[in-house]
């Protein structure tokens, strides 16, 4: 089926949304052959339709993950993440930390202080204080990036 403008539009918002599915070709399931309403591109769509088959359908799991474009271990996952979170788990999350685990709240208060004594030193500056004072290496762009997030919160 050539796409369409709107099936261009949907690709183009699901890729904006991370919910593009990478390899929509990897799915087999005759719902997705050909179908107006089942979307192989829809990574979420996909990710629920292969829990509905095992939990409603009763399919073995290895059998349903593969007609998904899945691994056993990818359904587990996602069936864990579903059961914790509802179509919210289905969503992919940003790999990686989260946040700056060397910049505890006490390293901020530290350099939050040192910033308000001294308004102008440099992020450089405040990584060398960080390190003689609390003996802690921390990069001056990881301090810069934390201080610019502490700024945007409310």
């Amino acid at each position: 089926m050539p796409p369409t403008r709107r099936s261009s539009d949907k690709r183009t918002a699901l890729r904006q949304q991370g919910t593009l599915n990478p390899h929509p070709q990897a799915v087999q399931h005759p719902l997705f052959q050909d179908s107006a309403f089942f979307d192989a591109a829809d990574l979420v769509q996909v990710k629920y339709e292969m829990l509905r088959q095992v939990a409603v359908d009763h399919r073995p799991v290895a059998q349903a993950a593969q007609a998904f474009g899945f691994s056993r271990p990818a359904f587990y996952h996602t069936q864990l993440h579903f059961t914790q979170a509802g179509f919210a788990g289905l969503l992919p999350r940003k790999r990686g930390p989260k946040g700056g685990h060397k910049l505890t709240a006490d390293v901020l208060v530290f350099v939050t202080a040192q910033r308000r004594v001294a308004p102008a030193l440099s992020w450089s500056q405040l990584a060398v204080l960080v390190h003689q004072q609390l003996h802690l290496t921390v990069h001056p762009r990881s301090i810069a990036r934390q201080l610019q997030r502490e700024k945007k919160r409310p």
